[in-house]
């Protein structure tokens, strides 16, 4: 069985694994205050263009997000996402267990826009009985979004225009953040990320790393007590630099960007093979997630060699199901595929 369901499905970069090693009986002072997270974050610093932000390194996103979130919020405040984000459908009410509501606005491409930011915000300032509901106090993005979707400059320059208007912290999930970068139709970079948002982060987990999210903070506000909140939330690990190593392995020469362009340049493969057949798609998007809409009985046919995510039911005969290439997905694997789908019949 070949997997194309997600992105973490193998383990870590073999120059990660070799430093793991070399470097295993060695000392080092816990919780992210040794030398290599202090590396790293001086890396990503540089890659930022800012050397005022604060850079810290947790296990997972879920972790981050729900961390993050409730680091920002007051109780009695709400975080806007699209109705697809992923604290919305993917995290079992973590946030919500936090004690904050979900705004979830509708999206047919899983990204949020400015007007419907400045709408639910309008209408609650407007609202003569607001203190009876929640208060907006943030708004949450992915990049790319859970339908592999990108913004582009200008849409993140309006979102974050609106959010600063409205008194809002802007948050940007990025899991997949390396493989947005990559995509073939990306303008944005790290520079112009970290001054739209207030605070984001770059998964390690889905990009080359064993495990591994590292959160940057520009707000100033944000950035005070976080490490009380990473260890109230389970999030500061006792041997910090496991994180820290890898992420310095995966920054300091660009090798987290070569491993997405890679997963990118697969996925833009598979995506022709897919549309050759004449399938269309759920999302269109050039990252490393693919969402072909396909017969039943093709997908029958699949099943048995290839592993794949259902997404959604699209009518009596056709299901939208997802494909997802990683860091570490063979051009094998894609040639095989390729050769499945072209026999489908």
């Amino acid at each position: 069985m070949i997997l194309f369901q997600s992105d973490y499905l193998e383990g870590a970069h073999p120059r990660i694994l070799e430093r793991l090693a070399r470097m295993n009986q060695e000392q080092n002072n816990g919780y992210g205050e040794d030398e290599y997270c202090k590396s790293a974050a001086a890396v990503l610093r540089g890659l930022c263009l800012d050397d005022s932000l604060a850079v810290h390194f947790l296990t997972g996103g879920t972790q981050t997000n729900l961390t993050v979130i409730d680091a920002a919020l007051r109780p009695h405040q709400a975080v806007i996402t699209a109705a697809t984000g992923h604290i919305h459908v993917h995290e079992t009410g973590a946030v919500e267990a936090t004690g904050h509501k979900i705004l979830a606005l509708p999206s047919e491409d899983g990204k949020l826009t400015a007007s419907q930011i400045e709408t639910v915000c309008l209408a609650h300032e407007i609202d003569g009985s607001r203190e009876h509901t929640v208060q907006p106090g943030m708004v949450y993005v992915s990049n790319p979004t859970e339908l592999g979707t990108i913004y582009s400059r200008q849409e993140l320059r309006e979102i974050s225009d609106a959010c600063r208007r409205h008194g809002l912290y802007l948050f940007l999930d990025g899991a997949r953040l390396g493989y947005g970068l990559a995509a073939a139709d990306n303008d944005l970079d790290l520079p112009c990320i970290a001054a739209c948002t207030d605070v984001f982060y770059l998964g390690g987990t889905k990009c080359g790393a064993l495990f591994g999210e590292a959160v940057v903070i520009r707000n100033d506000a944000l950035k005070q007590d976080f490490r009380y909140l990473m260890k109230q939330k389970g999030g500061m690990l006792a041997k910090g630099w496991l994180l820290g190593l890898q992420f310095e392995t995966l920054l300091e020469d660009g090798l987290y960007f070569q491993l997405a362009e890679h997963a990118d340049r697969l996925a833009d493969d598979l995506r022709d093979a897919f549309r050759a057949k004449g399938y269309s798609f759920l999302a269109e998007n050039r990252t490393n997630q693919i969402f072909p809409i396909m017969p039943d009985r093709h997908l029958e046919q699949l099943n048995s060699r290839f592993g794949y995510s259902y997404e959604k039911r699209i009518d009596n005969r056709h299901s939208a199901v997802r494909f997802c290439t990683s860091w570490a997905t063979t051009q094998d694997n894609v040639e095989k595929l390729k050769e499945a789908i072209r026999e489908l019949g």
